[in-house]
């Protein structure tokens, strides 16, 4: 395979056409129509439906264009990096992570990335939705309990858990008696399956407020409101100071925050540096490890 000519497809496929790939590059149109037309014949395959004024991918051309462009532009990172007589990572990193990860603790990791690789421009946007890598042009995504996928890989960056939490003011319920309690807006049980040293047990529960986010369940809760099932992680601190106490663990399946990145044989410099540092603030996983990264000093 012509590697120029893969470069040529990649580019064409990435502008959506002929002209615009021919505008962007500063290449001759019929160049570029003669690349791609050799590529497809050495390959055997239709890459492009050619139409009037449309030029669209088939179904071989996108998966040729998800393959190789990934790949293309590593290398073209590693020769510039070569020949401006370094390795470090350069060029646009794009992450997408979910809203309580982030508030947590990206605002604070990406400065210390930043401030590490200076070279990087780092562009994290913040959606609980689950993206397209490919389609939304993304590098690396964090999300939580993420379904199966072939065309990804990655690594656990913290295994955390639910458990039962209420301001030490609000006496722990007896066998039977119904708790208030501060619930999540979609939440519809009507009991929490707890365990705890003493064994299981179950507590009957009453939503008598109902908020958005984590983050403003855990504040009312410091109020004596209620009780709430929260992320360890996110009230370990406050365990910790007696500022909540802890009813029990959630039987629950574990909650488990993944970076997943294109499955593909040559990983980005700017993603393993990403995740470095990740692993760096987080080195075992748990959940005790994001609430004291929460508090840690930033560096001088």
């Amino acid at each position: 395979m012509d590697l120029l000519a893969l470069a040529d497809f990649t580019l064409v496929a990435r502008h959506g056409g002929i002209g615009r790939a021919a505008r962007a590059a500063d290449r001759p149109k019929a160049t570029l129509s003669r690349r791609v037309a050799e590529l497809e014949r050495d390959l055997g395959v239709r890459l492009f439906e050619r139409g009037t004024h449309v030029l669209k991918l088939t179904q071989e051309g996108r998966a040729l264009f998800e393959r190789t462009e990934g790949l293309l532009a590593e290398l073209g990172d590693a020769a510039t990096a070569i020949a401006s007589g370094g390795l470090s990572p350069t060029g646009k990193l794009r992450v997408s992570a979910p809203l309580l990860f982030s508030q947590m603790a990206l605002g604070k990791l990406a400065a210390e990335f930043t401030l590490r690789h200076p070279a990087i421009r780092l562009d994290i946007t913040t959606e609980d939705r689950p993206v397209d890598m490919v389609e939304e042009g993304y590098d690396l995504v964090i999300r939580v309990n993420p379904d199966p996928d072939d065309t990804l890989i990655g690594r656990v960056l913290i295994r955390d858990r639910l458990v039962a939490v209420a301001s030490p003011r609000l006496r722990r319920p007896s066998p039977g008696e119904v708790v208030p309690v501060v619930a999540r807006a979609s939440a519809s049980e009507s009991a929490w399956q707890l365990t705890n040293d003493a064994g299981d047990w179950q507590v009957q529960i009453d939503p008598i407020l109902r908020l958005g986010s984590l983050i403003m369940i855990r504040d009312a809760v410091r109020t004596g409101v209620g009780a709430a099932l929260l992320p360890l992680s996110l009230v370990a601190n406050d365990l910790e100071a007696g500022v909540l106490a802890r009813w029990g663990d959630a039987k629950t399946p574990p909650i488990e925050i993944w970076a997943l990145y294109p499955s593909r044989r040559l990983l980005s410099a700017r993603v393993t540096a990403f995740l470095d540092v990740l692993k760096a603030a987080f080195p075992l996983g748990h959940p005790e490890e994001l609430a004291r990264y929460m508090l840690a000093d930033v560096p001088s």
